[in-house]
C-alpha cells in the first residue's frame, strides 16, 4: 500500500516539476524561487523513492 501511494506521489511530482516552473514560478524575475522549488522537489523525490523501495524484496514480482 505504501509503495503504491509513494509511486503515485512520484508521478504527481513529475507533473509538478514540469508545471510549476512554467506556470507559477516563471513570472518571478529572481532565480531563487525556481532554485528553492527544484531543491525541495529533488528532496521529495528522493524521500518518495526511499519509501517506495523500503519494502522491496526479491520475492516481490
Amino acid at each position: 500500500m505504501l509503495r503504491k501511494v509513494a509511486l503515485l506521489l512520484i508521478g504527481v511530482m513529475i507533473i509538478a516539476c514540469y508545471a510549476v516552473p512554467y506556470l507559477f514560478v516563471g513570472q518571478i524575475a529572481d532565480w531563487t524561487g525556481s532554485f528553492l522549488f527544484w531543491c525541495l522537489a529533488g528532496l521529495a523525490i528522493i524521500l518518495l523513492n526511499a519509501a517506495a523501495m523500503a519494502a522491496f524484496t526479491e520475492d516481490d514480482e
